[in-house]
């Protein structure tokens, strides 16, 4: 009788391959060594000084000094400027006068009762009681003219954004290709610096409204792109097949199935996309587009505090009222029964618009269009005396701990100057295996030639050092990011009374302008690296807290009731079950943590960052766009590099690898 005979362990290469196999990681270590032993003394032999090789780069001063050139040259009469782009600028320079006078005319108490009636349409009486209070404190602030000139920018610059966001989506959302061939030219508007593109929109429209509008098109845009595209794309699979089997049409499956189905995510374009064109609400006063973004730039230039945040508050709550309306709709999108407080169908619609037009003519009967003087309240020269003395006591000279000049000088010693000076210590070529190794352990080997072709174009460009000096920046300010927030995160998943007291300060925080950071950071640290990443710090906060916070609550309780009934601790069902079962969103705060430090660490360029970001701002200066553009397309390069580096786990392990 035949006896069954125990498995022998594979011995030899096929064991140890077969062990690799089931180890990829350790099987993508000893191919890295292999590959290092062998490459590193060839290219140390070739190139020993370490430093980016003059033979690989490439100058684009003069092709772009040319086209600068011939711009200024033909502005004025070539027929391209005259018939096309001027008429551009006209009709943008029109709408948004028409906005503005019919908000003029209408007059505050008017403007208020309209936004206040809109939002309880939209979400009830509470959300309607808050927008117009918040409307009130635009006025009180004495501040009622400049948010008119900004909601009259933003209403054209938000259509234009969704109009063209929403034929691009469509088109990505209907065709594979276009679907592949817009996904790199969106990377790029959302990765490019605001800075970066202000200068040729300015030297093909000039200082002025239409260019303020058109650069703020380009940065809201891609988000109502995306997000329409994914709308559609997720369709239903049985609602299409059912709405085909009825003989529809492309066109009526599109208008009838399609984008009722992608409507929510139709309400979130519009959200980020509002959200986007307020940020840019600063950024885009540099050139010329007046309003509360003015008063932020001009505050900042003479440092004053108090003139920042009495412009600085209309712009939040603007936000915040405009994301919690487009939030409320997007809830309501197919929800059983009205929110209380709102009247049903267009009966609602109709009692909003009368109520508007009473409280417009009573005002204009009243002769009270213009907020009134008297009504407002002065708040700059307290904020300016708060921080004056927080100056003088924090500062310098605090016992034992010292002042936060101290702190920023220490930080800038010990972490930020040995980042810098190690990575640009680095042979160029070891920095590019380092990218592929760190890339190719975590994703494919696509992921790892991507970043490192984006790392080569930086050195390819000639900005190698500069981009190195802003890598070591971005990378302190990552660490800071995620050490704060990840643990904020965690208080405020595991706390709903954390979780109450955090919202409406991270609320403030997401939305303010970026410049407005900029101005208690310099008067606390000075200027300088430091209060670059601080303010950086500050502005990417927020998304890791939310995110981290989202991803903890959104853990299977039956995980966590199953760890609880083995007797774990509170600790150890954070560290074992929580953070581990979390780790996509963790991983989605890290990518979002570099996206949004690396947009403040360039605009830290005015404060004293220097690297990359100086070399944007100086380029727009000095209308410089062989500078400025190519320390843009650098900073392109490096946020892609760190999105592969960061990212790719949560697309590789969607497949399955």
């Amino acid at each position: 009788m035949a006896t069954a005979s125990a498995p022998v362990p594979h011995t030899g290469i096929a064991g140890l391959i077969r062990g690799l196999q089931r180890r990829p990681a350790v099987g993508k270590l000893l191919l890295l060594a292999v590959v290092a032993a062998v490459l590193v003394p060839i290219v140390h032999a070739r190139w020993a000084s370490g430093a980016w090789p003059d033979a690989l780069t490439v100058d684009l001063s003069g092709p772009l000094g040319s086209a600068s050139e011939w711009i200024i040259d033909n502005r004025d009469s070539h027929p391209l400027f005259l018939y096309f782009f001027g008429h551009i600028s006209n009709a943008v320079t029109l709408s948004v006068r028409a906005v503005y006078l019919a908000l003029l005319a209408v007059g505050w108490a008017g403007v208020t009762a309209a936004a206040g009636l809109i939002a309880w349409r939209v979400a009830g009486v509470r959300l309607a009681l808050t927008t117009a209070v918040a409307f009130l404190v635009c006025g009180l602030l004495g501040m009622w003219v400049p948010t008119m000139q900004t909601l009259a920018l933003m209403v054209v610059a938000v259509v234009a954004s969704v109009v063209l966001g929403a034929l691009l989506g469509l088109a990505a959302g209907l065709s594979d290709r276009m679907y592949r061939a817009l996904r790199p030219v969106l990377d790029t508007m959302q990765v490019l610096p605001a800075f970066a593109y202000l200068l040729p929109v300015v030297l093909v429209f000039g200082i002025g409204v239409p260019a303020a509008v058109l650069a703020t098109v380009v940065y809201a845009a891609p988000p109502m792109a995306r997000l329409t595209a994914l709308g559609l794309r997720g369709a239903d699979e049985g609602v299409m097949e059912a709405v085909d089997s009825l003989g529809a049409t492309a066109r009526q499956r599109l208008l009838t199935a399609r984008l009722p189905l992608a409507r929510k995510e139709l309400l979130l374009g519009l959200n980020q996309t509002i959200m986007m064109a307020l940020s840019m609400a600063v950024i885009a006063s540099v050139i010329g587009a007046g309003g509360l973004g003015d008063r932020v730039y001009q505050a900042l230039a003479s440092v004053d505090v108090g003139a920042a945040l009495a412009a600085g508050i209309p712009i939040v709550l603007l936000a915040v009222v405009l994301d919690r309306t487009t939030g409320a709709a997007g809830e309501r999108i197919g929800a059983s029964e009205p929110d209380q407080g709102a009247l049903p169908g267009g009966r609602g619609w109709t009692a909003a618009a009368a109520v508007t037009v009473v409280v417009a003519l009573a005002g204009r009967f009243a002769d009270r269009l213009e907020w009134p003087d008297a009504w407002t309240v002065a708040i700059a020269e307290p904020v300016n005396n708060a921080v004056g003395w927080m100056t003088d006591h924090l500062y310098t000279g605090v016992p034992l701990v010292g002042g936060t000049a101290d702190w920023a000088g220490h930080f800038t010693t010990w972490v930020l100057d040995p980042v810098r000076d190690g990575l640009q210590w680095l042979p160029w070529w070891s920095v590019l295996l380092i990218v592929a190794a760190l890339a190719w352990l975590i994703g494919t080997w696509r992921t790892a030639l991507t970043a490192v072709l984006a790392m080569a174009a930086i050195g390819v460009l000639g900005v190698w050092k500069p981009s190195l000096d802003t890598l070591s920046q971005v990378l302190a300010a990552v660490a800071v990011t995620l050490v704060l927030g990840v643990a904020t995160g965690i208080a405020a998943a595991r706390s709903a009374r954390v979780d109450r007291m955090l919202r409406p300060v991270l609320d403030v925080f997401q939305t303010m302008p970026q410049f407005v950071y900029l101005i208690p950071v310099v008067a606390l640290f000075g200027v300088g690296r430091a209060p670059a990443v601080a303010a950086a710090v500050v502005y990417a906060l927020p998304a890791v807290v939310r995110i981290t916070a989202q991803g903890l609550r959104q853990v299977d309780p039956g995980a966590l009731e199953s760890a609880r009934s083995l007797g774990a601790t509170s600790g150890q069902q954070l560290r074992q079950v929580q953070l581990p079962l979390a780790r996509s969103a963790l991983l989605l705060a890290v990518n979002q943590g570099v996206v949004l430090v690396l947009a403040v660490v360039i605009i830290g360029g005015l404060v004293g960052g220097g690297a990359l970001g100086y070399d944007v701002v100086f380029g727009l200066a000095q209308g410089d766009l062989a500078t400025g553009l190519v320390a843009g397309a650098a900073i392109v390069c490096l946020g892609l590099m760190l999105d592969r580096v960061t990212q790719p786990t949560e697309r590789h392990a969607k497949k399955g690898a």
